[in-house]
């Protein structure tokens, strides 16, 4: 799973986790029109791909607990 952030013209960004099959299709879509549904780790999301301003991921597996960065 990638730690996927989305962001938008007039509101918050969007935390997600997809598989990279979902974050790759995501990419392709961005820059167009229409809407884009997106497969999550709990459920889906419908994007109007009109107000994504951009994506930012985190390929790095988050933990509890101390250990080396």
């Amino acid at each position: 799973m990638v730690q996927v952030s989305i962001g938008f013209q007039a509101s918050p960004p969007l935390a997600l986790r997809v598989e990279q099959s979902e974050l790759d299709a995501l990419l392709a879509a961005v820059g167009g029109e229409g809407w884009h549904d997106v497969k999550t780790q709990d459920g889906a999301v419908r994007l109007n791909l009109e107000h994504v301003l951009w994506v930012r991921t985190e390929n790095r597996e988050r933990g509890v607990g101390f250990g080396t960065a």
